[in-house]
């Protein structure tokens, strides 16, 4: 079947997308991995209507809600591969083999998290060790927070997250802060700590242990840090988008309408922008729908 939108991604980006196109009466496939970036938290936060839900609960509704719609249908497997097929068509082919065509292509592939290699860091990923403020400060509000720095945007999570809590910057060998920059941190009350972080334990009541390499340990409720990152999918640079590079790791560019420098494709949620959240995830891919659906109609 040949399909007025395919989207690759089937998370909240995704699937934002797809129920657009899925609301024009127009034929949509969503074509899911079942790996979203978020599948390490146990709850999702600062999500309008839906604070405090698992993640995977909110996206088992909104599957169920898009394939009430009988243009619409998901099929889980991993896309390999997209090539442009003729003047205005697409055709992506899954791991199985299987392969679709498209007029028009949504990437939202999101992104892969490049852990700083700590011993025990991988392990609490998305439980005590985080990375956005916004989607989980509040929980850990209020006593020590650490920040893991994993380069110079690490000075800049750490002042942002003094107003979470007492904020200690582990510079982990990776990050040295100058004169000014040190006035900076003292100013936000951060301390900046400069000896390497070796591991990273369980306290037994849901915070952390920070063991350094001079043998001294340090208490937080919880370690932020600000993972680089990597695409998750090869299929934007298969197609020939464009990229920009973000403050984490190279972003797919688009225009101001979602559209990549390929027309035709388009891109929404964490690999399309620095910024990660739902809300923006959802934002973005909703708006990535809208067009590429009127683009069929204007061209």
């Amino acid at each position: 079947m040949q399909y007025d939108l395919a989207v690759v991604g089937g998370s909240f980006a995704g699937l934002s997308a797809a129920i657009q196109m899925a609301r024009a009466g127009r034929k949509v496939l969503v074509i899911d991995a079942g790996q979203p970036r978020n599948r390490f938290a146990e709850h999702s936060h600062g999500f309008l209507g839906q604070d405090g839900r698992p993640p995977g609960a909110i996206l088992g509704d909104a599957r169920r809600q898009l394939l009430a719609y009988p243009t619409a249908r998901v099929v889980d497997g991993r896309a390999d591969k997209a090539v442009a097929a003729g003047s205005s068509d697409f055709e992506i082919t899954i791991d199985g083999g299987e392969t679709f065509g498209a007029s028009r292509l949504v990437l939202a592939t999101g992104v892969r998290d490049i852990l700083p290699e700590v011993a025990g860091l991988a392990e609490l990923w998305g439980k005590s060790v985080l990375h956005c403020p916004y989607c989980h400060g509040y929980e850990v509000s209020g006593g020590p927070l650490g920040v893991l720095a994993t380069g110079p945007v690490s000075l800049h999570q750490a002042q942002l997250i003094a107003d979470w809590g007492d904020v200690t910057l582990f510079g982990n060998g990776l990050f040295e802060p100058d004169t000014e920059q040190m006035h900076a941190l003292e100013s936000r009350k951060v301390r900046f700590e400069p000896t390497t972080v070796t591991e990273l334990r369980e306290d037994g009541s849901g915070g952390l242990i920070v063991h350094l390499n001079d043998g001294r340990k340090a208490g937080v409720r919880a370690m932020f840090t600000a993972p680089r990152n990597t695409m998750a999918s090869p299929l934007a640079e298969q197609l020939g988008c464009g990229f920009t590079q973000g403050l984490l790791g190279p972003v797919i560019s688009v225009d101001d309408r979602q559209q990549t420098t390929v027309p035709g494709v388009y891109a929404a949620g964490d690999a399309a922008r620095s910024m990660h959240n739902i809300a923006f995830a959802v934002s973005a891919g909703t708006f990535a729908g809208v067009c590429a659906h009127q683009s069929l109609v204007f061209g």
